[in-house]
């Protein structure tokens, strides 16, 4: 069987799309008219590895498969852990699973994941046409679960990884959301008062022909600067961005990028604190759920982000696949911290490596949200401070020429 989508019209007359299943798009035709529904097209889903068959750049864009959000996937991994714990076998798992979601796309492609599972391939094979909803890191777990025959307890694991993956990333963006909406509202009220208030104020002296002190006259030229200019300004900024945004696309520029970000006081310490709990948790999840360890290694490295960090633990990979101690070759990395490299040397020494990495990097994520937060505490008077000096810095500078005329009446 196979999955189709189709449009048909109903007995009213109203379109109705959705997902079947069936042996050829015949059959679907025949079933949409048992329903007395008028077939409009049916056709076949295609899979991520159906699609680069495609030459049509177009089709092949839209083919590559839906993609699910974090939430999506931790939700459908958790339901089909239930389903699978229940005794439900795998492709009937996933036709309940296809039932009661909502989102076509992804009722499509439960169904297509189903289709191969009845054609005799394991889960992790089918779900490897999906890519952009599956990551390498999620079907390797998977297979490993289908391996050791704990599939339901393996899925459980995942959802619980990935809904605590999602949470740590959503406390740290919002977190960080506060600070940018402060910045951006104190440079809208500076922008305001030097574009609006200032010159208005000041030309009042500049006609009487008053000389201006020279804070008054650098608010000014500044104030002019921004209504002549501040449209250009702002799209060199946008521009800028831009154009950066094109070179982190390119993997050498991207590198040098990385490793600058690394020097970063303060910075670069919490790029590295992050990719490495990352990396940690990952490789966890992935040995608890029977994946050798090399094989996790080389799987976890891929899921950090900053590459200076990323080719150094694909050398550690190697360096363990050779014989040497995890702890050892992360040590050699040099970007691992010494107390998560003593726990990870306690869990090798007493054969509890999984558990002990999952707590270091539990223990190096809070951490990290504890600093997040620390630093939005500080961020919060800074910005205050400074948006009261520029903003004191303005007043003065409106103040002065009218303390100076009052002084030349007296």
């Amino acid at each position: 069987m196979a999955a189709f989508e189709f449009q048909a019209l109903d007995a009213k007359g109203k379109q109705q799309k959705g997902v079947l299943e069936g042996d050829s798009a015949r059959q679907i035709r025949q079933k949409l008219r048992d329903k007395g529904w008028m077939p409009l097209s049916v056709d076949a889903t295609k899979s991520a590895a159906a699609a680069k068959t495609e030459g049509n750049l177009i089709s092949r864009w839209r083919q590559r498969g839906p993609s699910l959000s974090v939430p999506e996937l931790a939700l459908l991994t958790r339901q089909l852990a239930t389903l699978i714990a229940a005794g439900l076998p795998i492709d009937e798992s996933l036709k309940a699973l296809a039932d009661q979601t909502s989102k076509q796309s992804v009722q499509a492609m439960i169904l297509a994941v189903r289709a191969k599972v009845l054609e005799g391939y394991t889960l992790a094979q089918a779900l490897a046409d999906y890519p952009r909803a599956f990551p390498h890191l999620f079907r390797a777990t998977v297979a490993a679960g289908e391996h050791a025959g704990q599939l339901d307890g393996v899925l459980n694991r995942l959802a619980d990884y990935t809904e605590s993956r999602q949470a740590s990333d959503q406390k740290i963006k919002l977190a960080a959301i506060y600070p940018i909406v402060l910045t951006v509202v104190a440079l809208g009220v500076v922008v305001g008062l030097l574009t609006y208030v200032v010159p208005d104020i000041v030309d009042v002296f500049v006609k009487n022909g008053q000389e201006l002190p020279g804070l008054t006259q650098f608010m000014l030229d500044l104030s002019h600067l921004i209504s002549g200019y501040g449209l250009y300004l702002l799209a060199g900024v946008i521009v800028a961005i831009v154009l950066f945004g094109r070179a982190l696309q390119k993997p050498g520029f991207r590198r040098k990028y990385h490793h600058f970000v690394l020097r970063w006081p303060g910075i670069g310490r919490f790029v590295r604190d992050a990719n490495t709990a990352r990396f940690g948790s990952t490789v966890a999840i992935l040995t608890s759920s029977g994946v050798p360890l090399v094989e996790a290694m080389r799987i976890a490295s891929q899921v950090v982000s900053n590459m200076p960090i990323q080719s150094s633990l694909t050398q550690a990979t190697v360096a363990v696949s050779e014989g040497g101690s995890l702890h050892q070759a992360l040590r050699d990395t040099g970007y691992f911290s010494p107390i998560m490299l003593h726990m990870i040397a306690s869990g090798e020494n007493s054969g509890e490596l999984d558990s002990m990495l999952a707590r270091t990097a539990r223990q190096q994520e809070e951490t990290l949200e504890n600093t997040v937060s620390a630093l939005v505490k500080i961020f919060e008077p800074l910005m205050l401070l400074i948006m009261g000096g520029i903003v004191g810095l303005i007043v003065a500078a409106i103040m002065m020429p009218i303390l100076q005329l009052q002084q030349m009446v007296q």
